[in-house]
């Protein structure tokens, strides 16, 4: 395949899957359980969900290996299996996609906040990613993928983790916004003029924003951190915010309502595009049609 960066410099767009934790919990994954034991536990259903991302028409697919770090798994007792963990969640997608589309290795955050918020020490969350990073990179993935970030400061050691491990891989990197009366922040005030310029400071390639709104928001974002920075954007939205209905969380977007906002994500120059929390493929099928159709 050619490669990732040179296909975005080169005016396409490309579109990633959608929410892996959606999938899991619909094919029984159990609540408090850990999603990425099921890498080692239960990896056809890994293979299935990288099949029909693949089938709807995704570029880029994700392995199940948000978190895969050990400070994130120790919790669970799972530290020790970090590289394990992380090799069979690559190797579940690769079996399916080949060199048919990019594997993306996923870098969630660390689960702690770091001092003086919090407990962690910045040099023992650094070496958690780059463990992490170093197994990713081992085990063959395309682009590595660090997601869903709060604070700028986490965001930046996970980043100069993964540059640590690979000079040369492309690092996608995303933070999460809610939508306050002053404008976009994260939970720990990061605005998106400071996530744009702090991103690429670190090292990252593509920035952007996953998670926490859906897609008419992730415009909005989009158009922000066009103002602010020139590294191409990605965006994945959720599939609206969730409600609870009859006991269960429904996402209220559609396929064909995503879909019809593509346009307004390539306007504000999105160059990488797919779904977070409730998207599906028939999401991903959506807007690979929108896409499609918009750039020739």
């Amino acid at each position: 395949m050619k490669r990732f960066l040179d296909r975005i410099t080169d005016g396409e767009v490309l579109v990633v899957d959608g929410a892996m934790g959606t999938m899991l919990i619909a094919r029984g994954l159990p609540p408090g359980a850990c999603p990425e034991e099921w890498n080692l536990t239960r990896p056809e259903i890994l293979e299935e969900i990288a099949s029909l991302y693949l089938e709807a028409g995704a570029d880029v697919i994700t392995a199940n290996t948000f978190g895969a770090s050990p400070m994130k798994l120790a919790p669970y007792g799972l530290a020790d299996m970090t590289e394990d963990i992380n090799a069979a969640g690559v190797a579940a997608v690769r079996k399916v996609v080949g060199d048919s589309a990019y594997v993306l290795g996923d870098v969630g955050p660390s689960g702690r906040l770091l001092k003086p918020y919090g407990d962690a020490d910045r040099d023992e969350v650094y070496r958690s990613f780059e463990r992490q990073a170093s197994a990713l990179v081992s085990a063959g993935v395309d682009v590595v993928f660090v997601e869903t970030m709060m604070d700028l400061n986490e965001a930046t050691l996970a980043v100069k983790a993964v540059r640590a491990v690979s000079p040369d891989i492309p690092i996608v990197t995303t933070m999460t916004f809610d939508d306050t009366p002053g404008g976009f922040f994260t939970i720990m005030g990061v605005s998106v003029e400071d996530a744009a310029s702090g991103l690429a400071a670190a090292g990252a390639d593509v920035v952007g924003s996953n998670c926490g709104n859906g897609i008419e928001n992730m415009v909005r974002i989009a158009r922000l951190f066009g103002e602010h920075t020139d590294l191409p954007l990605v965006i994945q939205s959720n599939a609206g915010l969730p409600e609870v209905v009859n006991g269960e969380l429904v996402y209220a977007e559609t396929p064909k309502f995503m879909a019809a906002r593509v346009n307004d994500l390539l306007d504000a120059g999105a160059k990488i595009i797919g779904g977070c929390c409730g998207t599906t493929p028939e999401h991903i099928r959506a807007i690979r049609g929108a896409v499609d159709s918009l750039v020739g």
